[in-house]
């Protein structure tokens, strides 16, 4: 299986989250940012697992995100990385593909809405098809930091993901 676990990550939690489930995955199993995740890393790619934190009760958009550039808010813990392309617009140029994906997000203990749907739904138009369910991961804050066994759970989420990928196989 070849895999790759692609992320937007802001204040660092998503990236964390993501380090997490592509160990879980295996240990060749890289997790990129959106652009890092082209080319050579999507080649022959058989699993996608996209994720990101939810901002505005959904995916981050490029108007949510210059506005975290103009004003990071005053209890930011330091400026958000803003440096790669959101994951919005990496799944707007993904190319077609046949594999399988999984999403997850990171978000607060309750928000009305997710990115996970946005995701899922992007996947799904350039021809990936849903592995298993969605998966959220909480942060104590806006700013995070993670709450305690999140990236436990999102190691284990992602030897999850290896067993499904297997067992869809076979």
């Amino acid at each position: 299986m070849k895999a790759v676990v692609v992320y937007e990550s802001l204040w660092g939690n998503t990236a964390a989250v993501a380090r997490a489930v592509a160990q879980g995955l295996g240990p060749d199993v890289p997790a990129l940012p959106p652009d890092e995740a082209v080319g050579e890393a999507l080649a022959g790619v058989d699993l996608i697992v996209a994720g990101s934190p939810v901002l505005a009760f959904s995916l981050p958009t490029d108007r949510i995100r210059e506005g975290i550039r103009k004003d990071p808010g005053p209890k930011a813990p330091r400026p958000a990385d803003l440096s790669h392309p959101s994951l919005r617009s990496w799944l707007d140029a993904l190319p077609a593909g046949s594999g399988r994906y999984a999403a997850f997000e990171t978000r607060v203990r309750y928000s009305p809405r997710g990115a996970t749907s946005a995701i899922a739904e992007k996947l799904e138009k350039a021809g990936y098809r849903r592995l298993t369910g969605d998966e959220r991961f909480v942060v104590k804050g806006k700013y995070g930091p993670l709450r305690d066994g999140e990236i436990d759970r999102a190691r284990e989420w992602g030897a999850q993901l290896a067993g499904d990928f297997a067992q869809a196989q076979g």
